[in-house]
């Protein structure tokens, strides 16, 4: 498979099926390992996990594994000691694996008091390599869509005339698009759709609001406001989004959002 590429030690390409998309508070559901041998030689492993927390509406729509494919299985500390050793003396290859497979599955480690370390690996991200060898920027796109290159970029009005013939361009190329401002919106939003604020630094938990940063992630906002109101104060002296700001500000007054 890797005749392209020379290998001094094994690499294990990693991907995991989660409960959500926060790599310290996700839980794997499904993990798989490809370890390729400086030989070329293959060994496989994969396998269902049991989260202990129910899987999301959100998650499930992703990956289509459901609390029960996975009420069964076993859970990942009885995996740990195993996977490590399946780990051990890799470096670690895979698609978004630095950003986030490899600290979802760090944090299951630690959770199983299994220590794994990066040290001495050797990190293999093939997003971030596809991410600087394909341009995401708005020039980029204007030749893709519009089939033209841009010569003005980086001028407020050409800019804005840019990305409006994008769109057109895009609607145009995707039949499966929405037609409609409110369908694009949806379509934009996706993944989004558990966020209490517009960059989701807190998301609804069973219909209260959460953290999704931070010393604090995954606790509710209503208990930090109890237990840290000086967490709250520190945020509110930093640089957050207004609609940020306002939570806090409502929670240290006692007042929290709750989902419809």
């Amino acid at each position: 498979m890797l005749e392209k590429l020379k290998l001094e030690k094994p690499i294990a390409f990693i991907d995991v099926e989660t409960t959500g998309k926060r790599p310290r508070s996700a839980r794997i559901v499904e993990l798989s390992i490809l370890r390729i041998q400086p030989d070329g030689s293959e060994e496989y492993k994969s396998h269902r996990v049991n989260p202990e927390v129910p899987i999301p509406a959100e998650a499930i729509a992703i990956h289509g594994i459901t609390d029960a494919d996975v009420a069964g299985e076993p859970v990942f500390r009885q995996y740990a000691k195993g996977v490590s050793e399946f780990l051990d003396s890799c470096d670690v290859a895979g698609f978004n694996v630095i950003g986030f497979d490899l600290p979802v599955l760090e944090a299951e480690f630690k959770r199983a008091e299994v220590a794994v370390s990066r040290k001495g690996r050797q990190l293999v991200d093939g997003m971030v390599i596809f991410h600087e060898k394909e341009k995401r920027d708005l020039k980029a796109a204007y030749l893709k869509y519009c089939g033209r290159e841009f010569e003005n970029a980086h001028s407020a009005k050409e800019d804005a005339r840019a990305s409006a013939e994008v769109l057109m361009g895009q609607l145009e190329m995707y039949a499966d698009l929405p037609r409609d401002v409110p369908g694009l919106c949806a379509f934009c939003a996706k993944g989004k759709e558990n966020y209490v604020d517009d960059e989701g630094k807190f998301v609804w938990v069973e219909g209260e609001a959460a953290f999704s940063f931070g010393p604090h992630e995954g606790r509710l906002l209503k208990d930090i406001a109890s237990e840290n109101p000086g967490f709250l104060e520190w945020m509110l002296r930093r640089d957050f989004p207004p609609d940020v700001e306002d939570i806090v500000t409502n929670a240290l007054n006692g007042e929290f959002p709750h989902s419809q």
